[in-house]
């Protein structure tokens, strides 16, 4: 198998160290890895697979003969650095979001049957879909097997850990102070977000749910081609570290029978929970490839075995699905990279 060379931009972030785990277990995990961040980050120690390596600064040179750069850290880190990895002749995945808008650059979810053969071999930068995206996607496409369907609105609890290590911490030191009847932290959210749920934050926030909430809908739809319904969508954000929650609402062309939709919900990245104390949950979906769901349908009143209504509650490990797309990504990618650069 070829050697590559591979740059992981932003290796410090929660997205990056996920990813370097996700990359330790694939059969990339034989590449040359290098890790970029910015200056804070710069000289930490740090492992992937059984390669120790430091943090180093993303220098003019530092995408010289790399494969795949993963963009792992801010938009910011993304727009500034990127058209240089494209220049020093590496393949570009960007799990920042901050792409998707690019002209020519694709957002990809191989675990969707229809995309697994859709690899463009001109295509320099792909956009790994957002994994609340990924989810929906893979539900849809899946129930869109049993029958057509019409619509589907869906209301998507958001973690801290959406919005990165600064809004771990914030979250943290407000439920501490909150205990200690001391004031909260507010410089992220401009708000209390702990023990709180919220549908919008300060006006000074540094974060937007407006603006995940708008990414996720448009690699809803560039996933969708035309071939799903148009995602009515709210995002709620919510007292939680990890994990997205989705409480999700569908409406058949036609009347199914409960086992097909089960059925159809089985496997493929798909874990359907049967049981009724056994609920998927954030904490149930951490460390999961698979999205958890539970089906929940509104009984049609002529025929009690059929339904074109249904909830769908589901769950999935925000991170670890991000990484395990972005390394699916990359092994598409590799029919561009035959022989590596690192011989």
């Amino acid at each position: 198998m070829p050697v590559y060379k591979i740059a992981i931009a932003g290796a410090s972030t929660l997205v990056g160290r996920e990813l370097k785990d996700a990359l330790s277990e694939s059969p990339l995990a034989t590449a040359h890895f290098v890790l970029l961040d910015e200056e804070e980050a710069q000289g930490q120690l740090d492992q992937v697979g059984d390669e120790i390596t430091f943090v180093q600064a993303i220098a003019p040179d530092a995408f010289d003969h790399v494969d795949f750069t993963f963009f792992c850290g801010t938009e910011d880190l993304t727009r500034k650095h990127w058209r240089a990895a494209l220049r020093a002749g590496s393949t570009v995945l960007d799990l920042s979001g901050a792409l998707d808008q690019e002209t020519g650059v694709l957002v990809r979810a191989p675990w969707l049957s229809s995309e697994a053969a859709a690899v463009d071999l001109f295509t320099p930068a792909v956009v790994p879909a957002n994994p609340a995206a990924l989810a929906l996607a893979l539900l849809l496409e899946r129930l869109q097997q049993a029958a057509p369907v019409r619509t589907v609105f869906a209301t998507l609890l958001l973690p801290a850990s959406e919005f990165g290590r600064a809004a771990l911490d914030e979250l943290h030191q407000q439920t501490v102070s909150l205990l200690s009847f001391q004031g909260i932290p507010r410089e992220l959210y401009d708000t209390q977000a702990a023990y709180n749920l919220l549908a919008g934050l300060g006006e000074a926030a540094k974060v937007s749910l407006g603006a995940v909430e708008a990414r996720i809908r448009r690699q809803y739809a560039a996933l969708s081609h035309g071939r799903w319904p148009a995602l009515a969508l709210h995002l709620v954000s919510a007292p939680v570290f990890h994990g997205h929650t989705f409480s999700i609402g569908l409406e058949l062309e036609r009347p199914v029978e409960i086992a097909t939709l089960e059925e159809a919900l089985s496997g493929g990245h798909l874990d359907l929970v049967l049981e009724e104390t056994d609920s998927p949950s954030n904490l149930a979906a951490t460390g999961q490839n698979d999205v958890l769901v539970r089906l929940r349908p509104e009984l049609d009143a002529r025929n009690s075995s059929q339904v074109s209504r249904l909830w769908l509650w589901a769950a999935s490990d925000n991170l670890r699905i991000q990484a395990q797309n972005a390394v699916e990504c990359a092994l598409d990618l590799r029919r561009l990279r035959p022989q590596g650069t690192v011989q």
